[in-house]
């Protein structure tokens, strides 16, 4: 391993600063549905937004990260993302407040309630989901895996909803919005 000597300055390159940190409240399909909205913080690693054209969704640290990304939602109560999967594992923490983690099974919808610092690991294949059930703004640390994580898989039900709305996905997974919907 090269040991590298950086300089306090060459280090800033690696830091987020919290009060400057960029975001946006329509990073997925999901993103106009009730209960949905929430305001997505990439803060480093591999994109999994659906909304690339924004650039307050690029990584607030532009240095790659090796095969992770970290990223914060923050929700006001009853909000949060919908039913969805990745090609891998995911991890939550609440930061600010209590948050609703849920996922489906054959017998329908499971629930866990997580307080800060509490931390689930949800397994590939699992269709997940979080609300913030707190009061006021509360924000959740989330973690996904690499070294892929390919594009969103949600729920049916989410993309008829969103698709109801004007919002879609082209091939890529990129959201499409109608101009009926902005």
């Amino acid at each position: 391993m090269d040991v590298q000597n950086l300089s306090v300055s060459d280090m800033e390159k690696y830091v987020a600063r919290f009060g400057a940190l960029r975001g946006s409240e329509e990073a997925f399909v999901d993103s106009s549905l009730p209960g949905a909205r929430r305001f997505k913080i990439n803060l480093i690693g591999m994109g999994v937004v659906e909304r690339e054209d924004l650039p307050d969704l690029a990584a607030n640290i532009p240095l790659p990260a090796k095969g992770f990304n970290l990223g914060m939602i923050q929700a006001e109560h009853g909000n949060g993302a919908s039913l969805h999967a990745h090609q891998t594992e995911e991890v939550f923490m609440p930061l600010i407040g209590p948050w609703a983690v849920v996922w489906r099974t054959d017998e329908g919808v499971k629930e866990l309630v997580l307080q800060p610092f509490d931390t689930i690991h949800v397994p590939v294949g699992v269709y997940r989901g979080f609300r913030y059930v707190g009061e006021g703004k509360g924000t959740l640390l989330t973690i996904i895996g690499g070294p892929d994580a390919g594009k969103v898989a949600w729920d049916e039900e989410v993309l008829k909803k969103a698709a109801e709305g004007g919002v879609t996905r082209d091939a890529t997974g990129r959201v499409q919005v109608s101009a009926a919907a902005e």
